[in-house]
């Protein structure tokens, strides 16, 4: 009778701890960042307005290189964009979205977006001819709002 009840008591942890495994695991499998921009930002093929949102990746296991963005009550999905994968040599412990700086006329172009902890981020795909204009761009690194991760 001790062991039977001892085995269920193990059995019960053990199912447990695979329970909430996943929960544990989410926001680096989905790398969910919440960032508020002050201002409208350009993305390839849109510009979102000022305001606060989610960038999540796809609940993919063979492309991890597809982000979606979604407003911050998740009740709106603005775009899924397929990216590159973009390196660097420093961790951040916050999220960190790198843009180009264009005329003060145009929005800012987000051009990647790197998750806290990780060397490697997510590069935005834009078509050519707005690649070429950006590439002119001076780049600068603007840390997220330090809004609540995952």
């Amino acid at each position: 009778m001790r062991m039977m009840k001892l085995c269920s008591i193990l059995a019960i942890a053990l199912f447990a701890g695979v329970a909430l495994l996943p929960r544990a695991q989410a926001s680096l499998w989905n790398q969910m960042t919440v960032a508020h921009f002050s201002q409208p930002i350009a993305l390839p093929g849109m510009v979102l307005p000022a305001g606060t949102y989610r960038f999540v990746l796809l609940d993919s296991n063979s492309n991890r290189n597809v982000v979606q963005i979604f407003s911050d009550d998740w009740s709106t999905i603005y775009a899924t964009f397929d990216t590159i994968p973009d390196l660097r040599s420093h961790v951040s412990g916050r999220s960190e979205f790198d843009f180009a700086e264009r005329p003060h006329d145009r929005p800012e172009a987000l051009m990647v977006w790197f998750f806290p902890g990780l060397t490697t981020g997510h590069e935005f795909v834009y078509p050519a001819r707005q690649e070429r204009r950006l590439d002119h761009d001076a780049k600068n690194d603007v840390l997220a709002s330090p809004l609540a991760q995952g």
